[in-house]
């Protein structure tokens, strides 16, 4: 199918087409037809799904030009909403709407000001919340309301502001709400504010045909070498994910000091600093990046081929979210997680939790480097590393581990 035969406006469809898209995925098929009948939807998809387009074409289709705000897209988080607001402007860059972020930890004035000609609002419900009882955005003509990564949301503790600002709305309104999974405060979201939804369901368009996903066993010791000696092997962008902020900035500080051109990405990072690095990412300025996981859920960057997972968080999900950065859109990317005897715990669970294949790599020989503990904090980095030997739980402990894990990991790679 293509865009064409959904029964759009051909400005939009001009428009996609200018960036070499002609068809729909999945979610964007069953999605757009049931928004542009008016009807509530409850989009099921999982991330890079290509779920930005299945809610801004319909809210595009939906208003006028110079009415006042009559599109509402609620988001997690501050880089989502830059994201979002993007590929808005890009789909609708021939129809002359005008699109305000709000969101903290950035002025609010500018804000105000772009309130006053917007259209469309893209924001995060702490300061959307604000900008209500500030009285510096009315939403009584708006027409559609989007709720992105709703299950993220509610994650979060948004809950109670998205209530409120659902409440500021008129009754008659579109709404149009995206996740992954669907939890009890999702379902009195439905309930309450939802005229019995339509369900749009597709899996990820991160397509396993195309992602290859491996590990190596490695030392901890080793592990920097052998991050250092993969990234040399490749010219093309990577994300390397850390599970701590800590970790983040000695990796990168590590990584400068051998030469390689780095950005890094974590929530300490003042707002202004983490937009400017994703500009300079996307721009090819540096090739690798080293992330926490403010960067996992929601970053889409093209032509990322690779992502390395220098550590594993304790929540599997975010597993999915790192390596959905790669393989996206039909593009071919590579997974690779460099598992210490500390992470095998997590990647029990995530292997528990999903079906796709994971498969071992031998390690190749590899220089070693040394690897300097006393970048940033002394605080950070004296809690880091004592955590991890709390972690570790002594001398055997490791060992043992690994002899408890030893063949669990063969079941599926």
């Amino acid at each position: 199918m293509k865009f064409k035969e959904l029964n759009i406006n051909e400005k939009i469809v001009r428009a996609l087409e200018e960036q070499g898209i002609t068809e729909p995925t999945n979610i964007q098929e069953k999605a757009i037809p049931l928004a542009l009948q008016n009807k509530d939807v409850v989009g099921m998809s999982r991330t890079g799904s290509g779920k930005t387009a299945a809610f801004s074409i319909p809210l595009l289709e939906k208003i006028e030009k110079g009415k006042g705000i009559q599109a509402l897209v609620i988001t997690p988080t501050r880089e989502l909403a830059v994201q979002i607001t993007g590929e808005i402007e890009k789909f609708g860059k021939y129809l002359g709407f005008k699109t305000a972020m709000v969101f903290g930890g950035v002025g609010i004035n500018p804000q105000i000001d772009a309130l006053k000609t917007a259209d469309i609002v893209v924001g995060t419900p702490g300061r959307l919340l604000d900008h209500l009882q500030r009285r510096t955005m009315n939403l009584q003509n708006i027409r559609i309301a989007v709720l992105d990564e709703a299950d993220k949301m509610v994650e979060m503790g948004f809950i109670e502001d998205i209530e409120k600002i659902l409440s500021q709305t008129p009754n008659q309104r579109q709404v149009m709400l995206f996740g992954a999974t669907i939890s009890n405060e999702i379902d009195m979201i439905k309930r309450k504010y939802m005229d019995d939804p339509a369900e749009a369901r597709a899996e990820s368009y991160v397509k396993e045909d195309f992602l290859e996903q491996y590990y190596y066993d490695v030392n901890q010791n080793e592990k920097f070498s052998l991050l250092a000696h993969l990234l040399n092997k490749h010219e093309d962008h990577v994300i390397v994910f850390c599970s701590t902020i800590a970790t983040v900035d000695l990796v990168a500080s590590n990584l400068r000091d051998n030469k390689f051109k780095v950005g890094k990405l974590h929530g300490k990072l003042s707002q202004s600093k983490r937009l400017q690095v994703m500009k300079e990412f996307r721009d090819g300025k540096f090739r690798v990046l080293v992330a926490s996981a403010v960067a996992a859920r929601g970053l889409d960057i093209r032509d990322v081929r690779h992502v390395i997972n220098y550590d594993l968080s304790n929540d599997p999900q975010e597993y999915v979210h790192r390596v959905g950065r790669t393989a996206r859109a039909g593009d071919e990317g590579k997974a690779v997680t460099l598992l210490s005897h500390k992470d095998h715990d997590a990647f029990s669970q995530i292997l528990d939790r999903n079906t796709f294949e994971v498969k071992k790599l031998e390690k190749e020989e590899f220089p070693r480097l040394k690897f300097n503990t006393r970048y940033g904090s002394r605080r950070n980095d004296r809690r880091g590393f004592r955590g991890q030997r709390r972690n570790s739980g002594g001398r055997n402990s490791g060992r043992n581990q690994r002899s408890n894990n030893k063949g669990r990991f063969n079941r599926r790679y």
